[in-house]
């Protein structure tokens, strides 16, 4: 076989195992949401060209998707080779490790798309697989597999969540309406539902306590098909003044409700609402007296967390993005304009990061519906 042949044949093959990976990722997108605290993987096994088995994270993280895959394909993994968006576990949690799995079903080739930055795993379940005789082949749509499991790699390395942001803002940028005036219908129902739809594939949904007190919100997924989908809905509230009569303290007992607090928060307003049915956390403050940012995403981290849907207004969202704790921004533009001097969405500061090449890209844009959309991602 000649030089050009040998080029020829491993650019095939590139493009397969490219293929591939991307199946197996819109497979681990489905568990997005739903298998915290671990990771959404994504698995096959190809034989011959042909997928023999698949697998998805189940809800709650559990069996993986290796065994998944494993499961189906049977006998026809003797020989496979196995596409995985993220390395395989070599340890022993609830399950036996996944790399065991693999050799035990005879898989003679991994395609491995990231390694796990999870000091439990950091290599050592390629090694292992390397070193009972599988070939492994690492970095295969790497970024694509990073995004997608952005908050679990956060989560190993920096001890918090994901933290997505979502703003929606007039035709001439404004969030809110003069104070006093009716509160803004901004954007369409086809934009809401796609709000409701990140909602599911987010572990948590966030709000700060001005939107919870304005707004009343209720933060639940209201999709059909979709009603067992229950993230978890968070309002920091350094002084506990969530009324226990607030729509989300009322049904704290059917949607799982936690409120932060700051340290002096008094103790009978925690009573209040922890009779109600919401859960309470106390975390440190930051120099403005609020509760510290960085201090409540460890905690959502330690409580093992890897995706927040963030629905604050503009000042809890500058203060996120000041801070460097935005990873996804969603910024929908209603097709209409307020008129008249009401709250910015964003305050300068916040779209001059947003357009700093250096901290956020803008990775998509476009309509939903009757309304704009810009999608921008943390630079990592």
């Amino acid at each position: 076989m000649n030089s050009r042949t040998l080029r020829s044949a491993a650019a095939e093959a590139s493009e397969e195992d490219a293929r591939f990976m991307a199946a197996a990722l819109d497979l681990a997108r489905r568990g997005l949401g739903r298998v915290a605290p671990n990771p959404a993987v994504g698995a096959l096994l190809v034989k011959d060209g042909i997928v023999v088995g698949r697998g998805a994270t189940a809800d709650g993280g559990h069996p993986h998707a290796e065994v998944l895959a494993l499961r189906q394909a049977g006998e026809q993994a003797r020989g496979a080779t196995l596409y995985v968006t993220l390395e395989p576990c070599s340890h022993h949690g609830r399950t036996p490790p996944c790399v065991d799995a693999i050799v035990a079903a005879g898989v003679a080739r991994v395609v491995s798309a990231l390694e796990d930055p999870d000091r439990r795993v950091a290599g050592t379940g390629h090694r292992h697989l390397r070193e009972v005789g599988i070939d492994v082949k690492i970095g295969v749509l790497a970024e694509a597999a990073l995004r997608t499991n952005v908050g679990h790699v956060l989560r190993a390395t920096q001890g918090r969540p994901m933290l997505a942001l979502k703003l929606a803002e007039t035709a001439d940028g404004y969030a809110a309406a003069p104070a006093g005036a009716p509160r803004l219908k901004i954007t369409g129902t086809t934009a809401d539902r796609r709000v409701h739809m990140l909602r599911a594939q987010h572990d948590a949904v966030l709000v700060g306590v001005g939107t919870a007190l304005a707004d009343d919100p209720l933060l639940n997924v209201r999709l059909a098909g979709m009603e067992s989908r229950k993230p978890l809905r968070i309002v920091l509230d350094t002084h506990l003044r969530l009324a226990p009569q607030s729509r989300l303290a009322a049904s704290a007992r059917e949607y799982p409700t936690l409120a932060i607090a700051g340290a002096s928060a008094s103790a009978q307003a925690a009573a209040r609402l922890v009779e109600a049915g919401v859960e309470i956390e106390r975390a440190g403050d930051d120099d403005t007296g609020r509760v510290d940012l960085a201090a409540a995403l460890a905690l959502l981290g330690a409580r093992g967390l890897t995706r927040v849907f963030c629905e604050g207004g503009p000042r809890l969202s500058a203060a996120i993005i000041a801070r460097d704790l935005a990873d996804e921004v969603l910024l929908l533009r209603g097709e209409r304009a307020l008129g008249a001097d009401g709250m910015p969405a964003l305050d300068p500061a916040c779209r001059a990061a947003l357009a700093d090449p250096a901290r956020y890209r803008l990775r998509e844009s476009g309509r939903i519906g009757a309304d704009a959309y810009s999608h921008y991602e943390r630079v990592l």
